[in-house]
């Protein structure tokens, strides 16, 4: 296994992989992996082939945090990553400095940005204004550099995935987007990074995001007709903050192909929510 720090080093492989007619599989990251990552390397590994290149990108991308974010706090394991990346099979780590992806390092200085306009505008885009804009960016910029054939995500991110097969879709790149299933903890908190930060009560405290998928399913199943968004709301709203550390940033009912907000909630709606677990910020899906 490789680990590739430049960009150039990057697209020197891609460009060999290319002439030599290797499929090539994409996990983008930012690292501190677990097994909801490992699976989607496993994913990418099934669908290249045992021939085939996967690439497993680590860069914890700083226009996509927010000035009061936890971009310089998000944990880092580079030698961690690469231990597990080795186990399961991965070819190539990509793993650039700041300095390699922007040119002052932090983005700025750094004028052109890929903005998704539609999906990008309620929930993370709403929360986090700016978010989008650097992720479409940053994956954008990974497309070009690795060249994949395909790339896989994670489903947990479900706006984010989302707006990348939009972008794939607008600005034809020539690659299949995989989105995978949500791997969760066996008490069935969403793998995260970021679980990392939940210490002692706030770890049991989390679990009030999937409870209260499960609440809304239950109630949505056992409806007659179908159930007003804003009542729904509500409810969530007061289950989730009787956990004391818990406060929703929000819970939104959409469609799931155009994300665009139902008033009416019946089977086959997504619902979405993040909340503020103490300090730390979680989020969540479901389908109904």
């Amino acid at each position: 296994m490789q680990i590739v720090r430049s960009v150039a080093a990057m697209q020197r492989l891609a460009r060999e992989w290319r002439r030599a007619g290797e499929r090539v599989g994409l996990v983008p990251t930012m690292g501190y992996l677990h097994a909801g990552h490992l699976s989607l390397v496993q994913r990418a590994r099934q669908l290249v082939g045992q021939r085939g290149k996967v690439v497993v990108s680590i860069y914890v991308n700083p226009t996509q945090f927010g000035p009061n974010e936890d971009f310089s706090h998000y944990p880092r394991d580079l030698r961690r990553d690469a231990r597990l990346c080795r186990e399961v099979g991965v070819d190539v780590i990509f793993a650039p400095a700041d300095e390699q992806m922007y040119p002052r390092g932090d983005g700025t200085g750094f004028s052109t940005f890929v903005i998704e306009e539609a999906l990008a505008r309620g929930m993370e885009g709403k929360s986090r204004p700016t978010h989008f804009r650097g992720v479409s960016t940053v994956v954008a910029k990974l497309f070009n550099i690795v060249q994949p054939d395909l790339a896989v995500f994670g489903s947990k991110d479900y706006q984010q995935a989302a707006i990348i097969k939009r972008m794939v879709r607008d600005l034809n790149f020539p690659l299949k987007l995989v989105v995978a299933p949500i791997l969760r903890e066996a008490d069935g908190l969403a793998m995260s990074s970021r679980n990392k930060y939940l210490v002692g009560d706030l770890r049991a405290q989390a679990l009030v995001l999937r409870r209260s998928l499960q609440r809304v399913q239950a109630a949505v199943r056992q409806a007659a007709r179908p159930v007003p968004a804003s009542r729904l709301k509500v409810e969530l709203k007061r289950f989730v903050e009787r956990a004391p550390a818990a406060r929703i940033d929000y819970v939104e009912f959409f469609d799931p192909e155009t994300l665009v907000p139902v008033p009416k909630v019946k089977r086959g709606v997504q619902v979405a929510l993040a909340v503020f677990i103490g300090k730390t910020r979680l989020i969540d899906n479901a389908r109904l």
